[in-house]
Order: structure tokens, then sequence, then C-alpha cells
């Protein structure tokens, strides 16, 4: 199931395929071209992204405008809560926070506490 390939959806695409674009969006997406294709070498933080690139959540005329997404596996991106947007991989893993958000209200409680360190 792992690959680099397909870099962008197309109704066309069929089994492993599809599958694997849906699989890499959910765990791997971060970055996108402007011409929105996925890019897979960029892990860090957005503003350390070569030229040409933007986070997901950037992309002009992103379907999801409009709907809260809430979504984490970016540590290096942090805690970030806005209207439409939460993220909220805080490292955890490396020994920083676990943080939890309440999303049943318009305003989302955030929830922390200290993880072990690595």
């Amino acid at each position: 199931m792992y690959g680099n390939s397909p870099r962008a959806w197309s109704g066309r695409l069929r089994g492993y395929d599809r599958l694997r674009f849906i699989v890499n969006c959910l765990t791997r997406m971060r970055m996108m071209t402007t011409k929105g294709r996925l890019n897979f070498a960029h892990s860090g933080p957005p503003y350390r992204a070569r030229k040409g690139l933007v986070a997901w959540y950037e992309a002009d005329n992103a379907a999801w405008w409009g709907t809260r997404v809430v979504f984490g596996h970016w540590s290096a991106l942090g805690l970030i809560v806005m209207p439409d947007m939460i993220s909220l991989d805080t490292g955890c893993v490396w020994g920083r926070q676990l943080t939890a958000v309440r999303i049943d209200k318009r305003l989302p409680r955030v929830t922390q506490v200290k993880g072990q360190a690595a």
C-alpha cells in the first residue's frame, strides 16, 4: 500500500492506486504544489518548505472550506485552533504534550497533559 504515487486525485483512480491515494492523504499529506499535487518530501513546518509548496489546508478553493477539519500526524505544526481547522498533534511521542480537543461546541476546549520523556 505504501508508495508516492499517484500524487493527485482523479475520479478515474481504481484499485490500489485509489486506496493508496486515500491512505496517503490521511497519513502523509502535509504539503502540496501550487498545482494541487501531493509532496511527500517535506514534513517540517510550512514556513521551512521550498518555494512552490503550500500546506494542504492553505490550498486555493479547497472543497473542505466551511467544514471543521480536525487532524494530526504533523507534530512539527503543533497545536492550531481555528474555527474551521484544528491541528492537535503536539508531539507526545517525542516527550511533549498529549492534546485532546472537545469539539461538540462551536468554541473547542483544549486539554493537554505532559508526555513522558522520549
